[in-house]
């Protein structure tokens, strides 16, 4: 793993936070302030390809890293803010119903998270 690999793998393993590609940029560049974009997108990159970090797609939003620790996400549906949640673990019944044939799952649920739903309830 070459010295970017490590701290950027570092940065999202760490972080409780989802972060974007410019997020973990800002960070690296802290630490080392010549680093470039591309060198972020192609580390993260071999970081996904190795299944050392996971990425969080969600419509109309950058995309996010996160650390590959076994839980889901809950994401608001109307700022977008994204937190985890530890649902009880679905692999059994998909083995049961899909046998050997996945390979992992993804689950995301849409919500209106509190700040929102004081908003919207504030404009009633």
């Amino acid at each position: 793993m070459t010295k970017y690999e490590k701290e950027i793998f570092a940065i999202i393993s760490t972080s409780r936070e989802h972060l974007t590609v410019e997020q973990v940029f800002n960070k690296l560049r802290e630490i080392h302030p010549k680093v470039v974009l591309a060198t972020v997108y192609n580390n993260l990159n071999k970081l996904l390809e190795e299944g050392l970090i996971r990425k969080v797609s969600i419509e109309g939003m950058p995309d996010r890293y996160d650390r590959t620790e076994k839980h889901d996400h809950l994401v608001c549906r109307h700022c977008g803010k994204l937190a985890d949640i530890k649902f009880r673990d679905l692999t059994a019944s998909l083995h049961e119903q899909l046998g050997d044939e996945f390979l992992y799952y993804d689950l995301k649920v849409y919500y209106l998270c509190p700040e929102c739903r004081k908003k919207e309830d504030g404009n009633i």
